[in-house]
Order: C-alpha cells, then sequence, then structure tokens
C-alpha cells in the first residue's frame, strides 16, 4: 500500500479557486491509479476525479459530472504528488476531500484501497 498526505484544503468564496495536493509514499506510485472523493456531512462518500498510471505525461483523466469543465486533476510522478486544481467553486462543493490510491481504473471507493486522512474545504456564498 501506499501512505497518502492531503493538504490544501481552505476557505474560500463561491467562484474562488483552490489546488489541493496529495504527496504518497513509496516507490511504486506511477503504478497507481490516483483519485479524490470527497465527503459532505450526512451524504456518502462520492469520486470526484480519477488519473490513471503511468510513467508518461499523458494520462487518462476522469470526472464526475458534478466537477467536470471545473476541476482539473493532474499528477507529477517524479514528485509523488497528485493534484486537484478546483475552480468556480460552489457551496454544493464544501466536503472533506480525500486522495486514495488503486491498482484498477475505479469510481467506487470499495476499489480504493490506501486513503489519505482528508482535506476540508468550505466554499461560502
Amino acid at each position: 500500500q501506499v501512505q497518502l498526505v492531503e493538504s490544501g484544503g481552505g476557505l474560500v468564496q463561491a467562484g474562488g479557486s483552490l489546488r489541493l495536493s496529495c504527496a504518497a509514499s513509496g516507490r511504486t506510485f506511477s503504478s497507481y491509479v490516483m483519485g479524490w472523493f470527497r465527503q459532505a456531512p450526512a451524504k456518502e462518500r462520492e469520486f470526484v476525479a480519477g488519473i490513471s498510471w503511468g510513467g508518461s505525461t499523458t494520462y487518462y483523466t476522469y470526472y464526475a459530472n458534478s466537477v467536470k469543465g471545473r476541476f482539473t486533476i493532474s499528477r507529477d510522478n517524479a514528485k509523488n504528488t497528485v493534484y486537484l486544481q478546483m475552480n468556480s467553486l460552489k457551496p454544493e462543493d464544501t466536503a472533506i476531500y480525500y486522495c486514495a490510491a488503486s491498482t484498477v481504473v475505479a469510481r467506487t471507493a470499495g476499489q480504493f484501497n490506501s486513503w489519505g486522512q482528508g482535506t476540508q474545504v468550505t466554499v461560502s456564498s
């Protein structure tokens, strides 16, 4: 398994931007599919974005419909880090955001077997 630590959360006004980072330990980071999930109070954890494995600079990325066109996932294998650039934030984006690693391209939490501790994102109206 890989150890994951998120950072970059905070309070932002609606329409603003934040960039989340997730630093991973281990020498096999490039072999993992990486994903971002979020969980709002009293709601289930939901998929946000994913990015495929690989050592090249071209990756397959996929998104939840609710964030498509506003959020961008990327990775830097040299830094063992995955990012989530969040633009045009809305109050409904408020949640704890989690980074996760999987061996398969997936959208369900159960298929990700390593998780970070989460970082809070709050969007005020």
